[in-house]
């Protein structure tokens, strides 16, 4: 049964969707990014409503990316202007997608500091439990990157808080930008072009 349930997870995931641009971009934090939300029969592939790491194509172009949580038990795909234009897509387009979800990262040593205070925590400690390595991996990279030791006291202390609270990510770490940090990708995007993927940006010009 296990092995059959990685199968499905590992299966490649084909579907047809239109680029949008939510009016309230501000409200939900996406910015000036184009959205691509899955239909709720990809999204059901997924194993989890979190946010999961994909690889695919759309329409043709290659790219790796975080899918993230919609709010309404399903999952949507930031898109930059740089993606855009390599898929040969506008604002209202359907593109055709595929793509294949990418095993979790692999669980990072929980400071002994955090441990510590976890262990203090239990209602912190439970959830820490129950969520998902990327998002252990979001907390830790989170307290980690704090340049002050009291900046790093302060975190595990709300980071506690807040896990206690049901929080489950922290509030201000976009976790694809800490896996793409040392790439060739930019703080802003959450995609990254696999290896020998050329550009589509002519595609427009051939509608």
């Amino acid at each position: 049964m296990n092995q059959s349930k990685l199968q499905e997870t590992k299966s490649t995931i084909r579907f047809s969707a239109r680029l949008f641009r939510p009016e309230a971009t501000e409200k939900i934090g996406v910015g000036s990014w184009t959205l691509l939300t899955l239909p709720k029969s990809a999204s059901a592939k997924l194993p989890s409503p979190d946010r999961a790491m994909v690889e695919g194509t759309i329409n043709g172009f290659p790219f790796r990316a975080a899918l993230e949580p919609n709010g309404n038990a399903g999952h949507w795909l930031r898109v930059n202007k740089a993606l855009q234009d390599a898929a040969g897509a506008d604002v209202g387009d359907t593109v055709s997608v595929e793509m294949t979800r990418v095993g979790e990262e692999p669980e990072l040593r929980v400071p002994r500091d955090l441990r510590k205070a976890l262990e203090a925590a239990p209602l912190a400690r439970a959830l820490w439990a129950q969520i998902t390595p990327m998002a252990r991996r979001d907390w830790i990279l989170w307290i980690s990157s704090a340049k002050q030791e009291e900046t790093r006291e302060r975190r595990i202390e709300n980071a506690c808080d807040m896990l206690a609270s049901g929080k489950r990510r922290p509030c201000c770490m976009p976790g694809i930008n800490w896996r793409t940090k040392d790439s060739d990708v930019t703080s802003d995007e959450t995609w990254l072009a696999l290896p020998n993927s050329k550009s589509r940006s002519s595609a427009r010009s051939t509608k």
